[in-house]
């Protein structure tokens, strides 16, 4: 079957994103501003994200999961952003960067043990990021020292998404430190691993439902048969589901600009001053289409990448300029979107400031801004034969 260009969908791909963004609406839409405001998810929608099937898209059937592909990922994380950010970003890593991994790269026992659990009930955390190691991921130095039958993990790592529902961790520490980052390689941590603790929530600016806390390894155990990929390629699993990822959070920061203008749109088609429609000012006109057709552009460029990818075509370059775009124009529609309202933009009664809030990290995590234009920087110049 040939593939659909770019924004066209199947049916089955639209019927399945309007499911999700009816699910996201009913069930997310009416705890978004109380989830916010305590800074935790509501425990009881958990249930009902794994019962929807999303939290395990990719995830062959024989292993309990939906069978499908990253596009269908893609689009459920766009629709969920569109009413929540917050949960967007949790079942985005679930899904690009935990469950990718474990598929990628375990061997046939662990993906038995747990991909059925990540597609019913484990939630999954990706813990690479360090005091010290942020742009420059390979600069960790959370260490595994040998033991009989395994390795003792020590060290700290900070910054780690949904480490507060997380059930299962790919932790990545170095084995060598004399090697850099050949001695780096990835671990499978349960939650309560002896050893292993968490430590302090991050008290965030945005995506503010969306734990972020700090993992504490002391002499933490994890036996060889819970190691991921070979000892010592743990750089090549961390680039690899990386590229991925930033697909995702394209997906997530293409929702997120949706949603902030959908509201704003809805809003401008109201409000009435000097005795017509906001959105009948011409000064309001440009503004919205420029927002509009720059959404569009980002929604082109996510669904290519993410496209390339399903197709196993190269999609680096492509997935950072997603990623990238996507990311600054979540920012500007947000921000606009505050301007739109006006005064009541302002304020927390209204949905604009949060989507503006916790469009800000969309060029912070899964590599910065500058990361991905270095990125795009190195494949063009290769292209170009330099």
């Amino acid at each position: 079957m040939s593939t659909p260009p770019l924004t066209q969908l199947s049916e089955d791909e639209s019927l399945f994103r309007t499911t999700v963004l009816a699910f996201a609406r009913e069930r997310i839409g009416p705890r978004v501003h109380s989830m916010d405001q305590a800074a935790a998810i509501d425990k009881a929608l958990i249930p009902e994200l794994f019962q929807l099937g999303i939290m395990g898209i990719e995830i062959p059937e024989a292993y309990g999961g939906a069978g499908a592909d990253m596009f269908s990922a893609i689009l459920a994380i766009e629709a969920i952003a569109q009413v929540d950010p917050s949960i967007s970003v949790l079942m985005d890593v679930q899904n690009t960067l935990v469950v990718n991994a474990v598929l990628n790269f375990g061997t046939e026992e662990i993906r038995q043990k747990y991909l059925p659990k990540l597609a019913s009930s484990w939630i999954g955390s990706y813990a690479l990021s360090e005091a010290g190691s942020g742009s420059d991921a390979f600069a960790l130095r959370a260490t595994a020292e040998r033991r009989e039958g395994g390795w003792s993990l020590t060290g700290r790592k900070l910054w780690i998404t949904n480490a507060g529902e997380s059930n299962l961790f790919i932790v990545f520490a170095n084995v060598d430190l004399s090697k850099g980052y050949r001695g780096i390689t990835a671990f499978l941590v349960e939650r309560d691993a002896a050893g292993f603790s968490i430590g302090k929530k991050e008290d965030k600016l945005g995506i503010r439902a969306s734990s972020t806390c700090e993992l504490v390894f002391e002499d933490c155990f994890v036996p060889d048969s819970q190691v991921l990929g070979d000892v010592g390629k743990g750089y090549k699993i961390a680039i690899e589901t990386l590229n991925e990822g930033r697909i995702g959070i394209g997906a997530q920061m293409l929702g997120l600009a949706q949603g902030a203008f959908d509201y704003s749109m809805k809003y401008m088609l109201e409000r009435e001053q000097f005795g017509q429609k906001l959105a009948s000012f011409q000064g309001m006109q440009f503004q919205y289409a420029r927002v509009a057709m720059e959404i569009e552009a980002a929604r082109l460029m996510v669904y290519n990448a993410a496209r390339l990818k399903d197709a196993k075509k190269p999609f680096v370059k492509e997935a950072a300029m997603a990623k990238l775009f996507a990311s600054e124009v979540a920012e500007r529609t947000a921000s606009l979107a505050i301007e739109f309202l006006g005064g009541v933009g302002f304020t927390k009664e209204y949905p604009a400031e949060k989507f503006f809030r916790d469009s800000k990290i969309g060029k912070i995590y899964e590599g910065t801004s500058n990361m991905q234009l270095q990125t795009i920087a190195k494949m063009l110049q290769t292209e170009y034969g330099g």
